[in-house]
């Protein structure tokens, strides 16, 4: 979050640059639009924001409405989870807190889980489960980290960190202070995954700043292109983030020097795992708030390299640090290696990194298309989401500036934005679709985590949005699974690492190959649902499937029927999933 220390010559010239924007003193000029493709969307794809029908009661909750300090405008994780492990994906939504209670020992707020109640409503089990958390939180991941079966929560907080491991009857239990995992610094975003194949999922915690509650600075000490702002991060000390390595007793190490990530502290905001270079195991990409972001290489030996300058990923196209908060991995172009996309502050453009081979990425967000659309908006949750089944994965924001005082100046920059929802035209150009997808994605909040999930399985993709001191978004697909055939794809191990983070598929059609990996954790203080879902477009049969585990052979399945969702475990058949839900 980029912001400008107070002084009489700076305060002067960002008001007569304010129209420019707070990134034109950094050499930040949008060109010219690019000249409009023309949109091949299906028509009759609408968004429906059903989350007063759904029954999700939850209201987020995170300081004041001004914001006077860094930790009230971060908030908002969210995360898609099975707890209950009956094919039908619930939700878990982050809540922030009170700042007069930060240090009393209460919690008036409270983290919710919703169970999917199989007929498009939930019910709200928080209290029944054990979730509601303990302190001011900010994002979620998920993962088997005991390979018991069963999904685990794992919540980032400003205060401790919280890891609740499922007890296989609908309730959690705490186990944070046993698995060595309390981390006491403010921490965002987390995510799993299993970086030495030893069969248990280790942990990587992006942290963001060290910051004293008790001595906070006022909102009257910083400035945002003239206008009195609370200050951050710049001018705070950064803190490290950890690598937490699964003993596989229950118990986590920090091996953050040992596995040579013991870097150059940076603003951490959000993180990812992903075989980006195809060696075969998981690498780390993490997006900082106002310093180059990190690409940490897998050695294969236990260690990373960190390699974001020369590959490409760590700054802009001009060779700026970015405000870096959400990050996703996709094959967008299937070209065999996964790219990425990062969102960023207001007056700057979100980044998509396309993967050139042999370690070295590309920034095409101009020529994508992504650019102009993105530079207004302050972006957060993110992902990758064939939202029309046609095979190519599109893009999904949403977005909410920090500074609630830009209301009341005429800057062209809102406190609350609308999401967006950039379209794959499948020749590498991105089309920005929203306004075309019905007025949910319009309505105007201050939204921070995003995932997806077909909750209704129905065979199209669905988003949740946290939004800051609001209710929550939950935005049904209508028509996705008319418009193109699809197939999803349910994963689970063996033995060890039971959630199958890591594990990679590759889909072939006639005249397309796509590929994904389950992730453990990505976008912004976020986690999608672990299910695979693949959009296919007119082809109704899979020339084949391969799927490569994380441990243990490639299995490889031909001609399997479109439109339906299977389960496969480990070295088993592919076993198809009667329907449940009705077409929408």
């Amino acid at each position: 979050m980029l912001d400008f220390k107070s002084s009489s010559r700076l305060s002067f010239l960002v008001w007569m640059l304010a129209p420019l924007g707070a990134a034109a003193l950094q050499n930040h000029k949008p060109p010219k639009p690019a000249p409009a493709v023309a949109s091949r969307r299906p028509p009759g794809i609408q968004f429906r924001d059903v989350a007063v029908q759904a029954k999700l009661d939850f209201l987020h909750l995170s300081g004041s409405k001004e914001k006077k300090y860094l930790p009230e405008t971060f908030s908002g994780g969210v995360a898609w989870i099975d707890y209950n492990q009956d094919g039908w994906p619930d939700l878990y939504l982050v809540n922030g807190g009170r700042w007069e209670e930060l240090d009393s020992g209460k919690r008036t707020v409270s983290n919710a889980l919703y169970k999917n109640n199989k007929d498009g409503t939930f019910t709200n089990v928080t209290h029944a489960a054990g979730v509601a958390g303990k302190h001011w939180g900010m994002g979620v991941t998920v993962g088997d980290y005991d390979n018991d079966g069963w999904p685990d929560l794992y919540l980032c907080n400003y205060g401790p960190d919280t890891l609740y491991r499922n007890n296989q009857d609908g309730t959690f239990v705490d186990v944070s202070e046993s698995a060595r995992v309390s981390d006491l610094r403010w921490s965002s975003s987390a995510a799993f995954a299993d970086y030495d194949g030893d069969g248990w999922l280790d942990l990587y915690v992006a942290n963001y700043v060290d910051f004293d509650s008790s001595k906070p600075p006022t909102i009257q000490e910083c400035q945002y292109r003239g206008i009195q702002v609370h200050c951050g991060p710049k001018g705070f000390v950064a803190a490290p983030d950890v690598l937490y390595h699964n003993n596989g007793d229950g118990t986590f190490t920090d091996v953050t020097r040992e596995a040579g990530m013991a870097v150059l502290p940076a603003y951490g905001l959000g993180v990812i795992w992903g075989d980006y270079d195809n060696d075969g195991d998981p690498d780390v990409y993490v997006a900082n708030d106002s310093m180059a972001s990190f690409l940490f290489q897998n050695q294969g030996d236990g260690t990373f390299r960190e390699i974001g300058v020369p590959s490409g990923v760590a700054y802009s196209e001009d060779g700026q640090a970015q405000a870096g908060m959400g990050v996703a991995m996709a094959d967008y172009d299937h070209d065999g290696f996964f790219d990425f996309h990062k969102t960023n502050f207001s007056d700057d453009y979100n980044n998509l990194y396309r993967n050139l081979g042999k370690g070295v990425f590309r920034d095409i967000s101009y020529g994508s298309g992504i650019a102009i659309p993105s530079w207004r908006m302050l972006g957060w949750g993110t992902a990758f989401v064939d939202f029309d089944n046609d095979g190519w994965e599109d893009i999904f924001v949403s977005n909410g500036h920090v500074y609630p005082q830009v209301d009341r100046f005429p800057i062209d920059i809102t406190f609350a934005q609308p999401k967006q929802l950039f379209r794959n035209l499948g020749n590498g150009k991105f089309e920005e679709v929203s306004k075309t997808l019905g007025s949910a994605m319009a309505e105007l909040w201050s939204s921070r985590g995003a995932a997806v999930a077909d909750f209704d399985n129905d065979g199209d993709v669905d988003i949740a949005v946290n939004n800051m001191d609001g209710r929550p978004s939950l935005f049904l697909c209508d028509g996705g699974n008319r418009a193109g055939n699809w197939l999803m794809l349910d994963l689970r191990e063996a033995k060890t690492n039971r959630s199958a983070i890591g594990s990679r598929v590759v889909v072939e059609t006639e005249n397309a190959r796509q590929m994904q990996e389950i992730q453990g954790g990505s976008s912004y203080q976020a986690c999608n649902d672990s299910r695979l879902s693949f959009g296919l477009g007119p082809h109704e049969l899979v020339k084949s499937i391969a799927v490569r585990w994380p441990n243990g052979p490639t299995q490889r399945f031909e001609s399997v029927a479109a439109n339906q969702r299977y389960v496969l475990k480990q070295g088993g058949s592919l076993a198809s999933v009667r329907p449940e839900s009705k077409s929408k």
